[in-house]
């Protein structure tokens, strides 16, 4: 971890000064600047005064010089802006080894409710795991690592995704750049779809024979108005010959205002995207995951980031439209007509690639931010995805924990037809370790390293039932949507293991079962949960207060196993191990903590 500190503290450093370096530059040659432009017109004033073709030529050859010395000057300020961005990104990284990572998007607003397991392991949210893992810049990458997240991949997209993870991990000069290139995004979810509505609407100009033939003569016709009132006719015939392009204007504006309210927002979303592209079009890469998806980025030559520059460059002519003057270039030549007419013939070549590119960039954001994750975290480790329906879990711990707080454990099982029950007091750790072995799986279904020394795992689908809350708008206790929760899992497990539905086989995570009803009821229905779940091979861990529940071990056949993470009283004071320890959990700490609470507990003597 020191490493890692030292690493990025001296990248901070180092850019952070060469951008100064640059800041300094820039702000001498703009001096430079408005020097040579002063002794550039001056010069060409001194020339006219000789003769004015001597000044043409000059201005000529002074125009084109200082524009390529001003486009030379602006770089200087481009790659300072750049150099400050990857400084800020290596500052954040110290702050996220540190566990202060509340500055990335917490993707709150992919939490469903309703998903198998995304409440109860902290997916989302504040100081959730895709929190901590976020590193992307677009709305397209934050979704797609979303999906990553909530979806478990096939074993061979796993691998796939692992090969490239640990390639891109070394790749942290690439990373950090396209990072740093993505940082200035700002995207919105309606203005993608909007996007993407308009590639899918009708044409209207390209069919249109008439109105490409009025685009053509519009020029012209407006050429020779302006003409024969500068030498034959009074303005009013001049205002005579300015009705048909209107006319024109007037029965397009509807579908010209459509096209410009489905596109017009995505201008500046675009230009960004492209440099991100063109960041992974320059990209050397072997892992084939990843040479595939750059390899939709070229199309017969043609690169996907210079085809978005291009439809950017079209959209913000587009945007013209809200100039004051916009009105002369459309009576003029149908300004609007013109750059929707090559919007149209942009999407005719592009329509089927863009959202394949989109896609291929949102798995590069993704894998990109897993592998930050891989380079931050040395000591953690790829899983193995088997075939053997068994689960093997070596020095497992908790990712959002410090390392220097965590505690880890051993865990090997079958996951079907066997369940471990896990007792233990108040704090003692039973969700936590529910939620580090949930928080695992899902990340090693991802394709992603796991926090543990070593995981074996086989195709599965995680669900859980730990956090469960009052629906008040369905009128429903925590109780009742406890139960609904249980019945989903149920249906799941039965689905699973008669082959209806899916292959994976359900792995669940079950906390304090039936916990908002009485004692008699909670631990007969526990039973009968337990029973039924073991009935159709289920598969999981059940943490639980009640130790009666240990008895179900002795009857079941190695179905059930008891395990026990248990609290120690050291001279008055609660010691916690978080430890996995076989048998049934014997220590009780509910008093004790109410009394260091300020809660009077008397206890009784017998």
């Amino acid at each position: 971890m020191q490493k890692l500190n030292e690493f990025y503290q001296k990248q901070e450093a180092l850019f952070s000064e060469e951008a100064k370096v640059l800041r300094s530059r820039y702000g001498q040659f703009s001096f430079v600047r408005l020097a040579v432009f002063i002794g550039g017109l001056a010069i060409a004033i001194y020339l006219g005064s000789i003769a004015w073709y001597w000044a043409a030529v000059f201005f000529f050859i002074f125009v084109f010089a200082f524009y390529r010395f001003m486009l030379w000057h602006q770089k200087i300020q481009t790659v300072a802006q750049h150099k400050e961005e990857l400084a800020r990104i290596n500052a954040l990284e110290i702050r996220a080894l540190a566990h202060d990572y509340q500055v990335f998007d917490n993707g709150a607003k992919f939490l469903e409710m309703e998903h198998p397991y995304a409440l109860d392991l902290d997916l989302f949210g504040d100081y959730s795991l895709f929190q901590y893992i976020n590193r992307t810049s677009t709305e397209i990458g934050r979704s797609r690592l979303a999906n990553y997240l909530n979806q478990p991949a096939e074993t061979e997209i796993v691998t796939q995704r692992q090969a490239a993870i640990k390639e891109l991990t070394e790749a942290i000069d690439w990373r950090q750049d396209f990072q740093a290139y993505g940082r200035e995004t700002k995207d919105d979810p309606a203005h993608l779809q909007a996007l993407f509505s308009w590639l899918n609407d009708p044409p209207f100009v390209a069919p249109n024979r008439g109105l490409k033939i009025a685009l053509y003569l519009a020029p012209i016709w407006f050429t020779a108005a302006l003409l024969l009132w500068a030498f034959y006719w009074p303005w009013q015939y001049f205002l005579l010959m300015l009705i048909p392009p209107a006319i024109v204007l007037q029965r397009t504006v509807v579908r010209v205002n459509e096209t410009h309210r489905r596109t017009g927002h995505a201008e500046t979303m675009l230009s960004h995207y492209a440099r991100l592209i063109q960041q992974i079009e320059q990209g050397d890469f072997t892992a084939p995951f990843l040479r595939e998806l750059q390899s939709a980025f070229v199309q017969e030559g043609q690169k996907a980031s210079q085809s978005i520059k291009r439809l950017s460059y079209l959209i913000s002519q587009l945007n013209v439209r809200f100039n004051a003057f916009a009105i002369v270039l459309n009576i003029g030549g149908l300004w609007d007509l013109h750059w929707v007419y090559a919007l149209e013939k942009w999407k005719a070549s592009q329509k089927e690639l863009l959202p394949k590119w989109f896609s291929s960039l949102s798995e590069f954001e993704a894998l990109a931010s897993f592998a930050n994750l891989s380079y931050n975290h040395p000591h953690w480790s790829f899983p193995e995805v088997q075939t053997e329906k068994q689960l093997e879990a070596i020095g497992i711990a908790h990712p959002l924990i410090a390392r220097d707080k965590v505690v880890s454990n051993d865990v090997s099982m079958p996951i079907q037809g066997h369940i471990k029950l896990i007792t233990g007091s108040n704090m003692a750790g039973k969700s936590t370790f529910l939620r580090t072995l949930g928080i695992n799986l899902v990340l090693g279904l991802s394709g992603s390293p796991v926090c543990a020394k070593q995981l074996r795992l086989p195709q599965l689908q995680v669900y859980s039932s730990m956090r469960t809350q009052d629906a008040l708008h369905e009128s429903t206790s925590s109780f009742y949507a406890e139960l609904k929760r249980l019945k989903v899992i149920i249906e799941a497990v039965e689905a699973a293991a008669l082959g209806e539905e899916q292959e994976r086989p359900i792995f669940f995570l079950l906390d304090e079962i039936l916990k908002g009803t009485n004692s008699v009821d909670r631990h007969t229905g526990a039973k009968a949960l337990i029973r039924q779940l073991i009935e159709f091979k289920g598969g999981g861990l059940i943490a639980t207060h009640d130790l009666e529940l240990g008895a179900l071990e002795a009857d079941a056949e190695g179905a059930i196993e008891n395990l026990r993470i248990e609290v120690e009283i050291q001279d008055g004071k609660l010691h916690f191990d978080y430890k996995l320890k076989k048998g049934v959990s014997e220590s009780f700490n509910a008093t004790l903590l109410m009394q260091q609470m300020g809660i009077k507990v008397k206890i009784r003597e017998h």
